[in-house]
Order: structure tokens, then C-alpha cells, then sequence
């Protein structure tokens, strides 16, 4: 169900990259949307991609043992869905959340194991594969830049707390897996250009996150989860919002 979500995804999203570029030519021609900046509060929908993986520490169990040779942390491309809202604080400084954001990704390990239990399903190289539905609160402060035309560039920083939807940490029935807390909160920052058509702003926007708190729910008794001690989230991801 998630595949074919991300597909779809995937395909508005390559309709709303191509769009813009048929009215290109309306940005030189006349300033746009003059009254946008004035609103005291602005809405829109953001949709993107991202890529993350886990940044993780080893626990000194791994040196203690010779079951598990070595624990990479693969890249994984997700899709992420949200609604913005946004206040302006003066010209230039504005606050902004998403009371809606939905973060779809799928975060793994690759394990190097040098006798690997065959009928259990496991390689010399094993992939433990962690799915993720990720509900995110973010608050963030924008600075932006005097309008130019039809053309506006921003900066932005900000916190945010995550709710895990998929976590399994709770899970009974856990020998090959690996347990991640539900809650977790980071830092993030990023930057964008506000576009202005006729009908709408398109905002395309690059950001970074970093996760703070140990998402780690380590069991000594797995046998992947017992060598890695604390685990944290690494995000990048591009998007596109419409106002």
C-alpha cells in the first residue's frame, strides 16, 4: 500500500515540476500576486521528497562478539505530505508550522554476518529494513528577502517533535528486528524561493534534519539489536508548496 502511495506521489509530484515551466514566461512579464505578502496568514500544500538514513554509535557488545562483523546504515528515498500555515511577523520574519505533515520513509541496516543462519532467512549480507510513518509538529522562524520581480529568496531554522506511527517498539514477536522508540524531536534548517504566478506562489525548498533523542529501544537479547547503542535520525529532503 505504501509503494503504490509513493508512486502516485511520485507522479504529481513530476506534474507540479512541470507545470510551472509552461508559465515561466508570466514571471518577467507583470508582478503578480501583490497583496500575497500582506496577508497576516498564509496556507498551502507541500509535497516532496526526501532521502535518510540513520547515524548510529556501536555498542561495546560489538567488540565482545564475532556473530556480527560489521553494521552499515543504508540511504532510502521516502515521500513526505503536509499542509502549511504561516505567519507573518514583519517583513522579513515570519513563523511557520504544519499542522499536517506526514513523512512516508523506509530506513535500513546492512549487516555482515560471517556464518549466517540460512533457514532463518539470513545472508552473509543481511538488510533488517525499518518502515516509518512519521507524524511531525515542526516550529520554524523564516527569514526572507526584499521581493524582486516575481522572485523571493528565504532562510530557515527551526525544532520539531516526531511521532513514529509504525514504531515497532512495542512489538512481542521481535528476533530479527529493530526496535525504535515512537517520540523523537530534532533540529532542522533549510532554504527556498518563492516564485509568484498569476494564480499562485510556488515554493520549491530544501531542507536538512537532524534528530536529537536516541530512537534506540535497545533488547539485549536480539541478536541485531544488542550491538548498536544509540541511533538517530538523518533527513534531507526537497519539496514544493503551493500558496
Amino acid at each position: 500500500m505504501q509503494h503504490l502511495l509513493r508512486r502516485k506521489i511520485k507522479l504529481l509530484g513530476i506534474a507540479l515540476f512541470c507545470f510551472p515551466l509552461a508559465g515561466i514566461s508570466q514571471l518577467r512579464e507583470k508582478i503578480n500576486m501583490p497583496e500575497h505578502d500582506e496577508k497576516a496568514i498564509h496556507f498551502g500544500i507541500n509535497l516532496g521528497f526526501n532521502r535518510s538514513h540513520f547515524s548510529f554509535t556501536h555498542h561495546p557488545v560489538f567488540l565482545q562478539q564475532d556473530s556480527i562483523m560489521t553494521i552499515e546504515s543504508i540511504n532510502s528515498t521516502g515521500i513526505n505530505l503536509a499542509w502549511l500555515v504561516n505567519l507573518k511577523l514583519s517583513e522579513h520574519f515570519s513563523v511557520r508550522t504544519y499542522p499536517v505533515d506526514l513523512t512516508f520513509t523506509e530506513k535500513a541496516f546492512e549487516y555482515s554476518l560471517p556464518r549466517p543462519d540460512f533457514p532463518d532467512g539470513e545472508d552473509f549480507v543481511t538488510v533488517k529494513k525499518v518502515q516509518s510513518i512519521t507524524l511531525t509538529l515542526p516550529v520554524q522562524l523564516k527569514f526572507q528577502s526584499d521581493r524582486i520581480d516575481n522572485f523571493r529568496v528565504y532562510m530557515m531554522a527551526g525544532m520539531k517533535a516526531e511521532y513514529d506511527l509504525a514504531s515497532n517498539a512495542g512489538a512481542r514477536k521481535a528476533e530479527n528486528l529493530i526496535k525504535l522508540k515512537r517520540l523523537d524531536y530534532g533540529a532542522e534548517a533549510g532554504i527556498g524561493f518563492h516564485f509568484y504566478f498569476p494564480m499562485f506562489v510556488l515554493t520549491p525548498e530544501i531542507k536538512m534534519g537532524w534528530g536529537i533523542g536516541n530512537l534506540h529501544s535497545r533488547d539485549t537479547n536480539l541478536k541485531f539489536s544488542n550491538t548498536i547503542d544509540k541511533i538517530n535520525s538523518r533527513i534531507i529532503s526537497f519539496s514544493l508548496t503551493v500558496e
